[in-house]
C-alpha cells in the first residue's frame, strides 16, 4: 500500500509532506531517489540547497527535484529539513538558519559524528531534532540505517523517522552513543563490501575468469549469502559451516583468509571508524 504524502502524524494535521535537504552531495540523493521510489514525496515536494553547482546539478539530474543556493530558502518551504552536508560545515549552518527555524519544523541530520547536543545547541530552544545514521545502499532500497531522538523530538517525530527511513531500508531506534559504533559499521560498511568484492574478482580474475563475469559473481555471491543471513535468521557461522565440507575447498579458503585476518581486520575497520565518529562528535 502507498504511504500518504502527509504528516498528520507529525503535526496532527493534514500537512502535506515537503522535504529540504540542506546540502545536495550523493548521500542526500541516495536518500531522496529512495523516498522518491517509495512514493513518500513527488519531486515538486522536494528541494535541496548547494554552493556547489557540480551537487545541484547533479541532485536535480537524479531526483527532477528543484535545487537552490540558498539554505534559507530551503527552510521557508520546508516542513522537514534534512542536514547533508559535512560534519565540519554543521555549525555554519545552524548558524545560518537558526532563527527561520521553527517548532512546526522537523530536523534530521546524517551528518557523521554530530550529536544531539550540538545540533540543538545550535538551534534555539524547543527545536525537534533527530540525528540519524544512514548508508548509500539507500539509493536502492536497501539501506541500513540507526537515528536516536532530541530531547524535544516527540514520539511522533520517531515514527516519522521511521516511515522515512524504511522506504530505503531497515532502521533501528538507538540511544545516542550507539550511532557512534552505526556510523562504523552500516555507515562505513558498504566501503568495505565493496573491496571485498573488489577483493573476489581480483581472486576470480587471478584464476582465469574474464573480470566482468569476475565481478558479477562477486557481487551477487555477496548479495545471496546477506540474504540468507536476514531471511533465514540463521547465525553467519552456521551458514558458512554448510558449505564447509571436510577436506573441501571452502575449508582451504577460510584457512588463507584466517591466516590474512580478516576477521580482525574488519572488526579493527570498525571500531576505528566508529572511534573517528565519536571524535568528530567531541571536536
Amino acid at each position: 500500500m502507498a504511504i500518504s504524502r502527509t504528516v498528520a502524524y507529525i503535526t496532527g494535521m493534514a500537512e502535506k509532506l515537503t522535504i529540504g535537504f540542506l546540502g545536495a552531495g550523493k548521500m542526500a540523493s541516495a536518500l531522496a531517489k529512495g523516498f522518491l521510489k517509495a512514493g513518500l514525496i513527488v519531486p515538486a515536494d522536494l528541494i535541496a540547497s548547494d554552493p556547489i553547482e557540480a551537487a545541484r546539478i547533479s541532485f536535480t539530474a537524479e531526483t527532477t527535484a528543484r535545487t537552490v543556493t540558498a539554505n534559507t530558502e530551503i527552510v521557508q518551504v520546508s516542513n522537514v529539513l534534512i542536514i547533508a552536508v559535512k560534519p565540519a560545515t554543521v555549525s555554519e549552518v545552524l548558524a545560518e538558519i537558526r532563527d527561520q527555524v521553527t517548532g512546526a519544523q522537523v530536523i534530521i541530520s546524517i551528518a557523521g559524528g554530530i550529536t544531539l547536543s550540538k545540533l540543538e545547541g545550535g538551534l534555539n530552544a524547543g527545536m525537534r531534532v533527530i540525528r540519524v545514521m544512514p548508508n548509500t545502499p539507500a539509493m536502492v532500497g536497501c539501506s541500513a540505517s540507526a537515528y536516536a531522538l532530541g530531547r524535544d523530538a516527540t514520539q511522533a517525530d520517531g515514527e516519522l523517522a521511521q516511515r522515512l527511513l524504511t522506504a530505503v531500508g531497515m532502521a533501528f531506534q538507538v540511544k545516542e552513543p550507539l550511532l557512534d559504533a552505526v556510523t562504523g559499521l552500516s555507515g562505513s560498511g558498504p566501503a568495505y563490501v565493496c573491496m571485498i568484492i573488489e577483493a573476489l574478482s581480483d581472486g576470480g580474475v587471478a584464476a582465469g575468469l574474464p573480470r566482468d563475469i569476475a565481478t558479477k559473481l562477486a557481487a551477487q555471491t555477496v548479495l545471496g549469502s546477506a540474504k540468507m543471513v536476514l531471511d533465514t535468521g540463521a547465525h553467519p557461522g552456521a551458514l558458512k559451516d554448510m558449505v564447509t565440507s571436510p577436506g573441501g575447498t571452502t575449508i582451504e579458503g577460510v584457512h588463507e583468509l584466517e591466516k590474512g585476518g580478516l576477521r580482525a581486520a574488519l572488526i579493527s575497520a570498525v571500531r576505528a571508524a566508529s572511534d573517528k565518529s565519536r571524535k568528530l562528535g567531541q571536536g
